[in-house]
């Protein structure tokens, strides 16, 4: 999962790229990029880290340009590489860079395409660099000095053709404009705004609504899937759907973890869509649990404090804040290494004692994955002097890959694999467990927006919407997400002391 932003504004645009991804870093936190463009040249500045490591004010200065793209980093099937940060950049045909949220199903297809027919070479083990080129291809064909919209859109026709997975891509062609397109399916979530100032109408595309609402743009509205845009330099907006049969099916992860609730991805609003997460799921608590005897529910912040506030509701019990989380420790699940992740936990969270002293206590987290931090969270409760612990996930159990550009790691590494609920619950160390149905999960999202009829959630159902998936690609899959196979390849990378992407 990643964090994308373009700006076409009337003025240089670096610092309004800076503080929109640093909105996004929820999205990603191992690589930072900014690409911007003045007159007919790139500045590019993008190296591993957080925004404010990346960028101090010597890169800052460097980054000219009214128009360009950016984009925040967590690596799924790669590693955390400085190599594999983005934006990537291609000088034919007319000079494009390019950032991507998603991941390529067929990438190893089309990267063997690209040399064999494209003649074109990859460098790295990023599906981002593989959606470049294939698109840099694709206009190539154009073959004209001036490029129209309807020509750059005609090439993203052909990248929907060539393409499958989930993607949400921004570009950005020297001297020319910002293009925007997303799959589909639309599985990763894209949104466009504008704002008008004293020199004219700015627009800007990003990966989820809270960035353009903080920096003072209108949202306009959700690309839908298969649409592209496109902003020239002069501030002129096309857009026109570039896919054959188009299908409304976006992650439904975004709205349990990913995005921020403050955040409206598809018109609906993803803090409504949590609380009615929670009221789905104290409705089954209380179905299957009607004597239970919880004296407080506590959120694992930060992404369940909204569906335990509103479970703390209908229980009609105490709702408290009984974890206090170091703000300068990352997300865990987005953390590339398990070893990273079990050192994390207990340097993010911290148990107040007296919210669990001699309590039962009804513990809520947006979703259980590894249940790593889940086992520890539930012996720091007990530590703390908690009763009886019990556990509350406002999804369901995840027991299959996300193969669309969510780091989910093979599945015999999910706690859920080839367990039951109360063998979960033992192995967590909670006293018992409950979980989203799925039917209520999708209620809880499709309330918000009755026009989308399905949703992606393959990572519980084991239905992929692309439907190119098959035991051969989990196989393929298991080598690269593995947490051991990302620990060879960082070894490897290591003692190559090679970096021929190295930043600027």
């Amino acid at each position: 999962m990643c964090g994308i932003v373009g700006i076409v504004g009337r003025k240089p645009v670096n610092q309004l790229l800076y503080d929109s991804l640093t909105l996004l870093q929820h999205r990603g936190q191992d690589a930072a990029g900014i690409v911007t463009c003045d007159a007919n040249k790139f500045y590019l500045r993008k190296n591993n880290g957080l925004v404010s490591d990346v960028f101090q004010a010597e890169h800052m200065l460097q980054l000219m340009g009214n128009m360009g793209i950016g984009h925040v980093r967590y690596p799924t099937a790669g590693c955390s590489s400085s190599a594999e940060a983005q934006p990537f950049y291609v000088n034919s045909p007319y000079g494009i860079a390019m950032a991507h949220n998603g991941n390529l199903t067929n990438a190893e297809e089309l990267k063997s395409q690209l040399y064999r027919d494209d003649l074109r070479h990859i460098n790295t083990d990023s599906d981002s660099e593989v959606l470049l080129n294939i698109f840099a291809h694709e206009l190539q064909q154009i073959k004209k000095l001036d490029v129209t919209a309807d020509e750059i859109f005609t090439a993203v026709e052909q990248v929907h053709k060539r393409c499958r997975g989930g993607y949400a891509v921004v570009a950005t062609i020297v001297g020319k404009g910002i293009l925007a397109f997303r799959d589909p399916f639309g599985i990763r979530p894209i949104v466009y705004g504008k704002r008008t100032t004293e020199l004219g109408v700015e627009y800007m595309i990003a990966s989820e609504s809270v960035a353009l609402h903080a920096l003072g743009f209108e949202l306009m509205r959700d690309l839908v899937p298969g649409e592209a845009i496109f902003i020239d330099v002069d501030g002129n907006f096309h857009s026109q759907q570039c896919a054959e049969n188009p299908q409304y099916s976006p992650c439904i992860f975004e709205y349990v973890y990913f995005a921020r609730p403050d955040s409206i991805i598809d018109n609906v609003s993803v803090y409504k869509a949590r609380l009615r997460m929670g009221s789905n799921l104290v409705a089954k608590l209380l179905r299957i649990r009607p004597d239970h005897d919880i004296d407080v529910v506590i959120p694992i912040p930060d992404t369940s404090r909204t569906s335990a506030l509103e479970m703390a509701y209908h229980l009609g019990v105490k709702y408290r804040e009984g974890f206090i989380k170091n703000r300068y420790i990352g997300r865990t699940f987005i953390m590339p290494g398990q070893k990273q992740r079990k050192k994390s936990v207990r340097q993010k969270l911290n148990a107040i004692d007296l919210e669990f002293k001699g309590k039962n206590v009804l513990l809520v987290d947006d979703s259980i994955v590894r249940g790593t931090t889940s086992k520890q969270i539930i012996q720091m409760a007990r530590e703390a002097g908690a009763n009886k612990v019990y556990m509350a996930s406002a999804a369901p159990p995840v027991r299959y890959p996300n193969v669309y550009g969510i780091d989910m790691p093979s599945p015999k590494e999910f706690i859920a694999d080839n367990r039951t609920e109360e063998e979960i619950a033992k192995e967590i160390g909670a006293d018992w467990l409950i979980y989203q149905d799925l039917d209520d999960l999708i209620e809880a999202v499709q309330k918000g927006n009755k026009s989308i009829k399905t949703f992606d959630c393959s990572c519980f159902d084991n239905k992929y919407i692309t439907n190119d998936i098959d035991d051969a690609y989990f196989q393929h899959l298991d080598t690269l997400r593995s947490d051991s196979a990302k620990q060879q390849r960082e070894q490897g990378d290591k003692l190559s002391g090679i970096d021929l992407y190295s930043s600027q």
